[in-house]
């Protein structure tokens, strides 16, 4: 178990100590004691023996308990829709205080996660404020973090090793399940394609993102899955083989000049490059036969916007998406990140009627979301058309 407590970690930053010096009101309580009515720990739940005495001892000591379960995502697949139910969350209350501790479950991923918190209808919805609990609006996830064992206020107590990075992994955790209930749907009326070349580019599409996710993460970018890829994940919870290539996205912000020295020290050869910096940049890479499309997002109001590049006749498109956030998810046995807006992401790309397969698509004019936005001049094509 290790502290996870957004309000306790915060304090254990030096600047922060310094600024709270003057300010303890209980020395002997200098951590654990913060202004909230609730302090949060996380357990590795592989590591959790369920022991009725566990409860008894609880009870003995004044605590009341208030346990919160939920179904095992890890038993659900395209087959099996459902999964038995595991503890997700524990509440014990004592003198008005609620310790909150949130089961932590290893994914195939190689991360960890934590469910969301649903209160059944017969609980007792003033058992804690539940507003202000840490962990449990969403399901989220986490890298494993380096523990370390210190003490404070006199208690033995394990940490994140990198405190601030552990914090910045919580703001950003949320996580979305795969709709393996719709997928299961959406397969049972468009049954995948079992042929050795589907099977083959799967596989191929497979390797090519968990190479792209190793490079991006190498340079701190942050990227999601775009396009057909977001599409697939989104519709039936994996590749889709007539796509032939792998999509993602990453903000124009989070740009850098080695991206594709990067890329190419991972074996992958440049493709293309269109565009520029400040406008329309598209980058495509290819290994074993597939093709890794970077499209490049612009922030403008309250829309996003990437480019697109005719090479042949130098004509531009714009692709504009309503903006959304970014949610964590799971793509081939890989944490990825997806637009937490989905069905609006997925929609104002392929319509309303994104849940049937189309396998003619033109990316000049099949998108519900292209715009013709001119032309590079013909003097710059040298620069802003590469094609390799």
């Amino acid at each position: 178990m290790f502290l996870a407590d957004t309000a306790a970690l915060g304090l254990l930053s030096q600047d922060a100590l310094r600024q709270r010096d003057r300010q303890v009101r209980e020395p002997h309580c200098s951590f654990l004691c913060t202004d909230r009515p609730i302090t949060s720990f996380a357990v590795y739940a592989n590591l959790w023996k369920y022991d009725p005495g566990f409860l008894l001892a609880a009870e003995q000591k004044g605590f009341e308990l208030l346990q919160l379960r939920g179904e095992d995502p890890r038993l659900a697949s395209l087959d099996t829709l459902s999964g038995e139910e595991i503890p997700l969350h524990f509440l014990l209350r004592l003198n008005g205080h609620v310790i909150q501790v949130v089961f932590l479950y290893e994914r195939s991923g190689n991360y960890l996660w934590h469910g969301a918190l649903r209160l059944r209808a017969h609980a007792d919805r003033s058992f804690a404020p539940f507003k202000m609990l840490d962990y449990g609006r969403h399901a989220g996830v986490y890298d494993r973090p380096q523990l370390v064992l210190t003490v404070l206020d006199g208690l033995d107590v394990q940490v994140p090793h990198n405190i601030s990075r552990f914090l910045s992994e919580q703001r950003h955790a949320r996580f979305l399940e795969c709709r393996y209930r719709d997928a299961h749907n959406f397969l049972q009326l468009f049954p995948d394609d079992s042929s050795a070349a589907a099977v083959d580019f799967r596989r191929k599409a497979k390797s090519l993102l968990h190479v792209a996710a190793r490079t991006l993460a190498l340079l701190d970018i942050p990227f999601w899955l775009s396009s057909g890829t977001c599409l697939g994940w989104f519709r039936q919870c994996g590749i889709i083989s007539y796509s032939r290539d792998v999509d993602v996205g990453i903000f124009i912000r989070d740009f850098r000049w080695d991206i594709v020295a990067a890329f190419r020290n991972a074996g992958l050869s440049l493709k293309h490059k269109f565009g520029k910096v400040e406008d329309s940049l598209e980058l495509s890479f290819v290994s074993d036969d597939v093709k890794l499309d970077i499209f490049f997002f612009y922030e403008d109001g309250d829309i996003v916007w990437n480019g697109g590049t005719q090479a042949k006749s130098g004509k531009k498109f714009k692709y504009v998406f309503p903006r959304f956030s970014l949610c964590w998810a799971e793509l081939l046995e890989l944490k990825v990140r997806v637009p937490c807006e989905t069905l609006d992401y997925v929609t104002a790309n392929y319509g309303a009627s994104w849940s049937v397969p189309v396998k003619s698509w033109d990316w000049k004019s099949s998108p519900s979301n292209v715009q013709e936005n001119g032309a590079w001049p013909p003097a710059e094509w040298a620069g802003l058309i590469q094609v390799y």
